[in-house]
């Protein structure tokens, strides 16, 4: 009976090894440390191997999660790593910054009754095995075609289509704005969720493979589209992001100490102000710090703050925490590093001293009404419920929109009300022959993965066009 009771036991989800709060809420160092190949092998066990995976319908790239996770239990890391490859060339970003838990692992059947597998962990596990043990060994490339692709922005969404239509036998080359490529991997993430050189090796991977990759090259400024066609590209895909800060339009607005989360984190992470002065970037330190948002950007922006030094560090948010954007595990890790939440808190203005210095703002309660068109209850004010926070920085993380910097010096690319790119679902077609875009410049801010899928959808049709035509 003990014998039978011991084969059919449970076994408990691996929790990832991570930094103590007190600890990493000073410091710019990776918050979890990976797993160990015993602690990825024993967490692969937990798989079911389901016939019907649901996981893999939860990943926008159709990753053959079981497959992998298979061989990482038989400790075949390499044969991992390839099957990851198949289909996802940045493994070791989503692993890290993946919303796993309403995608893959929200499907996991696993999770029914116990937490579902930690897939995320064991994909970041693979990619940091092969980038420490691995043989360096590239996957196979289908003999050269001829065609030239030009992939603007080195966002996740470019960096998919990249690795898709070079191993397919066409010639690619990246052209990047910023003066490093990885868009909002370098620029909007955190070293503590994702460090950079993980970023840098993904794209040594896609130069290795023959991907050219040129920085300093503004698209729409320095070179326009059709000059690029002119320059012998065959097919352009767009994939400049949603960069363009928002603010609230509240009063006081203009004084010192406010500014978005867009110029906060890219000073802090692409251009590493942290280290200043061993660098050149400043960055704005507050002894009392408020972020306006409840997002995963919010998020790195808050405890980016409390790295920097803050004292205390608060996020308002107008609506309550079930409706809160970010991932359950950022919201988890600030709050273990002692930041606030203020929830059912709008903004009503900012206060300031006589010399034009941002010393608090005005808030009002709010309450829960009926669902808006986000179908989340819309918040009422609650009247004489205004109170002050004292601060003097505050960061404003409540969104961005497109980045116009292209798409207003391209006319005949069609954009919708907001500005951002109208394209076919399905293909990732623009209105302008030859061009397709995909990620943030179509969907709006969203997750890296949701980028990914665009860009597999993109390339795949690019191929078809190269081949066939329009």
């Amino acid at each position: 009976m003990a014998e039978i009771v011991e084969k059919t036991e449970k076994k408990s989800r691996v929790p990832m090894p991570e930094q103590e709060p007190k600890v990493r809420a000073r410091n710019f160092l990776e918050v979890p440390t990976g797993y160990t190949v015993k602690m990825a092998q024993e967490e692969a066990e937990r798989c079911l191997q389901c016939k019907k995976p649901g996981c893999v319908t939860g990943c926008p790239v159709g990753v053959d999660i079981p497959g992998f996770i298979d061989l990482i239990a038989q400790g075949d890391m390499s044969g991992a790593i390839r099957n990851l490859w198949s289909k996802n060339a940045l493994p070791a970003v989503c692993g890290r910054v993946c919303p796993q838990e309403i995608q893959c692992e929200g499907k996991c059947i696993v999770g029914k009754k116990d937490a579902p597998v930690a897939i995320g962990n064991l994909e970041r596990f693979c990619a940091d095995y092969e980038r420490e043990h691995g043989t360096g060994d590239l996957p196979p490339k289908q003999p050269p075609t001829g065609k030239k692709v030009a992939v603007v922005g080195s966002g996740p969404s470019g960096l998919t289509v990249a690795g898709d239509l070079i191993t397919k036998g066409h010639d690619v080359t990246i052209l990047e704005a910023f003066h490093k490529p990885g868009g909002v991997l370098v620029y909007g993430i955190p070293e503590f969720r994702l460090p950079k050189a993980i970023v840098a090796q993904e794209v040594n991977f896609l130069e290795r493979l023959g991907v050219n990759v040129e920085c300093n090259a503004v698209v729409g400024r320095t070179v326009s589209l059709d000059e690029l066609f002119e320059q012998g590209f065959d097919a352009i895909y767009v994939g400049v992001g949603a960069g363009l800060p928002k603010f609230m339009n509240l009063a006081g607005e203009n004084l010192v100490g406010i500014l978005s989360a867009n110029e906060y984190l890219t000073r802090a992470n692409l251009m590493k102000a942290y280290k200043y002065p061993d660098v050149d970037t400043p960055i704005p330190k507050g002894k009392n710090v408020v972020v306006l948002g409840a997002g995963n950007v919010a998020m790195d922006s808050a405890r980016t703050a409390m790295r920097l030094g803050a004292e205390s560090v608060k996020i308002v948010y107008r609506r309550s925490r079930e409706e809160m954007p970010a991932r359950g595990a950022e919201i988890h890790h600030a709050e273990e590093e002692g930041i606030e939440l203020f929830l059912l808190t709008n903004p009503t203005r900012y206060l300031g001293n006589e010399k034009g210095r941002l010393t608090g703002m005005e808030c009002l309660r709010m309450e829960l009404g009926e669902p808006d068109d986000s179908g989340r209850r819309r918040p009422v004010a609650i009247k004489g419920s205004e109170f002050q926070i004292e601060c003097d920085l505050c960061i404003v993380a409540v969104g961005s929109g497109a980045n116009p910097l292209l798409t207003s010096e391209t006319p005949d690319m069609r954009l919708n009300k907001w500005g951002y790119v109208i394209t076919d679902p399905a293909t990732g077609k623009t209105t302008k022959k030859g061009v397709w875009a995909g990620g943030d410049i179509v969907t709006g801010a969203a997750t890296v993965i949701l980028a990914m899928g665009a860009g597999r959808q993109a390339a795949d049709s690019i191929h078809t066009y190269l081949n066939l035509g329009w």
